[in-house]
């Protein structure tokens, strides 16, 4: 039983708890900025419905849907079930992935331990023994000295009162920067799937360039044999046979470009899932097995903000500085604390909790600095200084934000244009350079026809293989620009293996 003196010193430090936490707190409260007023991200109007080159990979339709989500697997719109997986393993193994998770998790304990330093008394329980000699003169005695031995244990307990809510705002401060932490874990998720979507389609491209560069050049070899054989008969110049070899020979420094090009593209990828180029078992990617998303969802403009996780991480800034300004101007204000003791000291182990060894102390305190140098003002200054930063930095990551959904959009609108044109483009070039073949091979052609329109396929070929790309890339630098669907995602951003594993585990048992 509790006496009842030590009972209503309870119920007086709760309620003096309780009103610390009901005050109100010094500096400015948080408000969330709001979004821009705008009801379009483009200058001009936007076709619902693109330009489509049937016949060619990415020419398919391809319309926008206003005010419709985005799935949190956006990728898996492109049907792909090698892109899928690479994804599915970035996901477990990538590394700066991980970091941005570590990140997250240690700033929510930062978390937990501002709340238990600020919030709660802080309580320690010490003992100790001493072995000592006095000399009796101490105590107004003409005789000797005493040795004797004292033990001694206590219970410490301090408690800073925020009465003006510097402890709150800390608080505040570290909950914003847990927040921002997750936002950068959002963004590091958002980006790496990206990034593989875009190195995927980056592969397929340079693997059709290279075949479409590999069937130019047997072309190219095929007639400059057949020249070879003209010249010994006398019904060509010396001048063709070189023309034609050295074109040869470009188209082969073209092709071991493209062979460069394109293990960089899967070293890159190997990279993003974690392993070395030289252990990755990577799939190949081609155009034509991909498909190009038909339904490309557009939100509102008011929502990007909320979508965007850059953007998102950047209010949690302006939130966490905002609160410091709380703090700094706490920090100028009276500090007010209470201390208290309890324990017992004896002159052996036995007495130590007998009824005459207790020792108790209760101790309020005030201290209100006058005079640091500036030091606090300087602070307060540079909190202040901060938080406009921060708002800076958030006016001008919206912006940001707002010009790579416009960028995306025109480039998804002028890029399925330009497929259509490249694809008529190859066609055509394609068709004018086999009548002129023949025509040489007639003799009603002369070979510096066939020379210019073979360079002219050649082009027309590579440029409508690019712009093919460019349509399935643009489509992902959309998903993207919009923030990537990943609120709708129900799992964790980084899904470690132990825990991917765990989960599959799962789902093969109840199978």
């Amino acid at each position: 039983m509790f006496p009842k003196k030590a009972l209503s010193q309870s119920r007086w430090l709760a309620l003096v708890f309780a009103g610390c936490l009901s005050a109100c707190a010094v500096g400015p409260d948080f408000k969330q900025p709001e979004a821009p007023k705008t009801s379009s991200y483009t200058e001009s109007t936007l076709s619902k419905k693109l330009a489509t080159a049937p016949g060619v990979p990415g020419g398919t339709d391809q319309e926008f849907a206003e005010g419709a989500d985005i799935e949190a697997g956006w990728w898996e719109l492109y049907k792909s079930p090698e892109l899928d997986l690479l994804i599915k393993k970035a996901l477990q193994q990538n590394p700066n992935l991980g970091a941005a998770d570590a990140a997250l998790r240690a700033a929510q304990e930062n978390v937990n331990a501002q709340i238990g330093g600020q919030y709660f008394p802080a309580i320690g329980v010490g003992g100790g023994v001493t072995r000592q000699l006095q000399p009796s003169a101490l105590y107004g005695l003409p005789y000797g000295s005493d040795t004797y031995n004292l033990y001694n244990a206590t219970v410490n307990v301090s408690y800073k009162l925020d009465i003006f809510g510097g402890a709150r705002r800390t608080v505040e401060s570290a909950k914003a920067q847990a927040e921002y932490q997750q936002f950068q874990l959002e963004s590091a998720y958002l980006s790496l799937t990206a990034n593989i979507v875009t190195g995927a389609i980056k592969e397929a491209a340079l693997r059709a360039q290279m075949q479409a560069t590999e069937e130019i050049l047997k072309a190219q070899t095929n007639l400059a044999e057949v020249t070879e054989k003209q010249l010994m008969i006398g019904t060509v110049s010396k001048v063709d046979v070189t023309s034609q070899r050295t074109l040869v020979a470009s188209s082969q420094v073209d092709l071991f470009t493209y062979e460069r090009n394109l293990a960089f593209a899967r070293n890159q990828l190997a990279v993003y899932t974690g392993e070395l180029p030289s252990n990755a078992s990577i799939a190949q990617f081609n155009l034509s097995s991909m498909h190009l998303p038909e339904r490309l969802p557009l939100s509102v403009p008011s929502s990007l903000v909320r979508q965007r996780p850059d953007v998102r991480a950047a209010e949690a800034l302006i939130k966490s500085t905002n609160a410091l300004v709380g703090v700094s101007t706490a920090n100028l204000l009276p500090q007010f604390t209470i201390t208290g003791a309890a324990g017992s000291a004896a002159l052996t182990t036995g007495a130590l909790f007998g009824p005459n060894a207790a020792l108790w102390s209760v101790a309020g305190g005030i201290f209100q600095p006058l005079f640091q140098g500036g030091q606090l003002l300087a602070q307060r200054r540079g909190a202040i200084a901060n938080y406009e930063q921060a708002v800076y930095q958030y006016q001008s990551t919206v912006l940001k934000a707002f010009q790579e959904v416009a960028d995306a959009l025109r480039a998804l609108e002028t890029g399925a244009q330009a497929l259509r044109a490249a694809s008529d483009a190859e066609r055509y070039a394609y068709e004018t350079l086999d009548l002129v073949q023949q025509q040489y091979k007639l003799g009603t052609a002369s070979y510096l026809a066939v020379l210019y329109y073979q360079n002219q396929y050649q082009q027309a070929k590579v440029k409508s293989v690019s712009a093919q790309a460019t349509r399935f890339s643009d489509t992902a630098a959309l998903f993207a620009a919009l923030g990537g669907g990943w609120w709708n995602r129900t799992g964790p951003a980084f899904q470690r293996k132990d825990i991917a594993n765990k989960d599959q585990n799962e789902t093969s048992g109840n199978n």
